[in-house]
């Protein structure tokens, strides 16, 4: 439904008028597909789901209802939700982009209508929260499924496919280079940052265990991993300290079991490449306009 190197918009708008402006903001970087009617987004959504990169919804719509389906689908994608009429509390910036009342899911982007001629933009910030989300991502109270393995698989794959398109488009596009510091790590609240870092360190463990496993492709692992460090602006210093206290904790395990710790010294393969695949992505994210001034 695409070019390579687009990035696949399906949208759900009840206004011509709407729809008319969304088309004309977005340029070729864009593969847009818009619907009015809820039925027609469904049957695209079913055939096409793995290939969208992005939703763009209009709340003039029957959100709940949309939503209730694309859980009990356990499909997991970006958003951005267009409010046609936001709460004058939404008038600062941090209010537009996060909202008491969820919609779909707490990455999910919530604009005034008149934000729409900027939506460029507000896609790419759509995108890079949703690659950080967790899989118990805080769902609306009515969805029972929240933490279901169906929608944590979902929202895996959806993680690893956006962090394979970003790694191939960074460079390409410029698209992503332009991080929001909302999500750096230091500028987070201290209870969203002791969340990330217990997940963060969870999936490195996880890559370090499988990392020699060749029944298991584990690039799509350090991918994502990656994509979420660049995101929240994780420095390679401080991967390195996950990995030596990793290793610390693995040696302890080895001397209760009278074990030699030798082993220990394959991980630094896994240490050097996870932190190829970081420098690369910094590299990439740098603008074409500033490699060239440099050289």
């Amino acid at each position: 439904m695409s070019t390579h190197h687009q990035l696949s918009i399906c949208g759900l708008v009840s206004s011509e008028a709407v729809a008319q402006t969304l088309s004309q903001a977005l340029d070729d970087r864009f593969s847009l597909v818009q619907f009015q009617q809820e039925s027609d987004f469904r049957q695209f959504l079913e055939q096409e789901k793995h290939d969208i990169d992005c939703l763009v919804l209009e709340s003039s719509l029957d959100l709940p209802q949309v939503a209730c389906y694309l859980h009990k689908e356990a499909t997991l994608l970006p958003a951005i939700v267009l409010l046609s009429n936001p709460s004058p509390s939404a008038a600062s910036e941090s209010d537009k982009l996060w909202h008491e009342d969820i919609f779909y899911h707490t990455a999910e982007l919530q604009l005034p209508l008149e934000s729409l001629p900027q939506i460029s933009s507000h896609i790419e910030q759509a995108i890079a929260r949703f690659l950080q989300l967790t899989a118990a991502c805080r769902l609306p109270l009515v969805v029972p499924m929240a933490s279901s393995p169906e929608m944590q698989d979902s929202l895996n794959q959806q993680q690893q496919n956006l962090s394979e398109k970003l790694k191939e488009r960074l460079g390409y596009l410029g698209l992503y280079y332009k991080r929001d510091p909302h999500l750096f790590l230091r500028h987070m609240p201290e209870p969203e940052k002791q969340d990330f870092l217990r997940e963060f360190k969870l999936d490195y463990r996880e890559i370090v265990l499988n990392y020699f496993n060749k029944e298991n492709s584990i690039n799509p692992k350090i991918d994502a991993f990656v994509t979420k460090a660049f995101f929240a602006d994780i420095s390679v210093s401080q991967i390195l300290e996950i990995h030596m206290e990793l290793m610390d904790s693995f040696a302890k395990q080895l001397r209760l079991e009278g074990r030699s710790e030798d082993i220990l010294l394959d991980y630094r393969l896994t240490l050097i490449d996870v932190i190829a695949h970081l420098c690369e992505m910094y590299r990439r994210s740098i603008p074409r306009e500033t490699q060239s001034r440099e050289t």
